[in-house]
């Protein structure tokens, strides 16, 4: 099954003018605008730590279940 088949769509109402800045990143950067999205929305859940990195590549990520789960792991 590839990566794209595993994702969910949802509709995301925005204003326009983030949109547009959000997509002048993206251009910035090579990225499509929903990969500019994701990319945004994975580092603020990695710095909040809502979800930690199970291995170097970023799109394999883990969700932080309860603090018990952390010292388990450790």
């Amino acid at each position: 099954m590839s990566q794209t088949s595993k994702k969910k769509s949802f509709a995301l109402r925005v204003q326009p003018e983030l949109l547009d800045a959000l997509q002048r990143w993206a251009d910035d950067e090579l990225r499509s605008l929903n990969g500019q999205i994701e990319f945004v929305l994975r580092d603020a859940l990695l710095k909040s730590g809502r979800i930690k990195l199970t291995s170097r590549v970023i799109t394999e990520i883990e969700l932080i279940e309860n603090d018990d789960d952390l010292a388990n792991k450790d």
